[in-house]
């Protein structure tokens, strides 16, 4: 028996969530459900996440978590990054893969996006244009700099502060390099903008080499190796079935054309934390969007699962949305716990019911307005059955 947290949301989140619940259900893998409300309305009451849902995942090890909504340009921050950096989930997992039925320009994506969760941008250390405290940093900044001054007006300028450090850029390496070899697949490539922020995305170079050194992958271009060392302590966390994987770098501009263009080509893509929120999103539409798009944010000590689109409040309540994200979001909960022969026979039912078309939402229709399509609980329903036929 398991013990997992569930946090159903708010908008069409309690929806989605009953029917994943369903679908895991009906995997045969026994699950004691910790039943969590945090959603918009719960926030706005209580002025924060409440502790009671921190707890519950602290002491269950694994949360799923449908869509929550979150006020844009006001009120409180997301609860998505505030999780994260409350339970220290470094590890955001974004797997994109084409099924059969889906819309899409592609048919042959399978890849998986690994994004540090914690630090970059994302880690939220801004400076408010017109405030006394941003003057001053600005006149801080210009007075230490070096040629880079920023020159626009102190009291017109907002600020934000992009740290990167060696241990945060480690292990999402290495956690993208071990999730490759646990997984079967063949490369790891490292994103960044390191022509233009030499000291911080340098660094992520820097770093994410010495780990692909630590793990004996073989460096597609092999000046990138030159000089670089993994340390005795890097070197002692490695596993003892290093090595076979292949190591690429790749600019993210270029990165962007490059998954445009031939997506087939990539693997497992590690990146900082801007980077991989803007690249998950490109890459699920690659394989026809949000909708189909699973995700898991993991750190040393828990796990949160979830869909990665928003909670559409326009369509609580209607019986309407697409289940698919979230369920495929429990597959990879299944395969966290060690269930792998229920993940897989939970994908390949999602798989068939997509291919055949017939019990799917509106969205996944060649018409929208195609009065065959069932909703929410039934395509859910649908799956399960698939699954008994198994």
């Amino acid at each position: 028996m398991y013990h997992v947290t569930l946090i159903p949301g708010d908008g069409v989140g309690p929806e989605i969530a009953e029917a994943t619940r369903l679908c895991i259900d009906a995997t045969g893998v026994k699950i004691d459900w910790d039943v969590q409300e945090c959603g918009i309305e719960v926030i706005e009451r209580e002025g924060k996440v409440p502790e009671r849902v921190l707890e519950s995942i602290r002491k269950n090890k694994v949360a799923l978590k449908a869509p929550i909504t979150t006020p844009i340009g006001k009120g409180f921050r997301s609860v998505n990054v505030f999780l994260r950096q409350a339970l220290d989930l470094y590890a955001c997992v974004r797997p994109c893969k084409s099924y059969v039925g889906v819309r899409g320009h592609y048919t042959n994506v399978d890849l998986v996006i690994v994004r540090e969760n914690t630090e970059d941008l994302y880690a939220g250390v801004e400076f408010e244009a017109g405030q006394p405290k941003t003057a001053e940093l600005i006149k801080f900044i210009n007075g230490i700099a070096t040629g880079k001054n920023i020159s626009t007006g102190l009291d017109t300028t907002g600020v934000s502060i992009k740290p990167m450090s060696f241990e945060g850029t480690r292990r999402i390496a290495s956690y993208a390099f071990d999730y490759a070899l646990k997984h079967g697949r063949k490369s790891v490539c490292s994103v960044s903008k390191a022509n233009i922020m030499k000291f911080t995305d340098g660094l992520w170079y820097k770093e994410t080499r010495a780990v692909a050194t630590a793990y004996g992958a073989k460096f597609e271009d092999k000046s990138l190796a030159e000089g670089v060392q993994a340390d005795a302590e890097l070197a002692g966390k490695v596993p003892d079935s290093k090595g076979g994987l292949e190591y690429t770098e790749r600019l993210i501009d270029n990165m962007c054309m490059q998954l445009v263009q031939k997506p087939e080509l990539y693997d497992v893509i590690v990146l900082p934390n801007l980077y991989g929120d803007i690249l998950s999103d490109l890459c699920a539409g690659l394989v026809g969007g949000l909708g189909v798009a699973p995700g898991a944010n993991i750190g040393s000590v828990g796990a949160i699962f979830e869909a990665t689109h928003g909670s559409a409040p326009k369509y609580k309540g209607q019986n309407k949305v697409n289940p698919t994200a979230l369920i495929l979001s429990g597959k990879l909960m299944l395969d966290h716990l060690g269930e792998k022969a229920a993940a897989e026979k939970l994908d390949r039912a999602v798989a068939a019911v997509i291919a055949e078309g017939k019990d799917v939402t509106y969205d996944m229709k060649a018409n929208r307005n195609d009065p065959t399509a069932v909703g929410t609980r039934q395509m859910a329903e649908a799956i399960c059955r698939k699954m008994q036929t198994m």
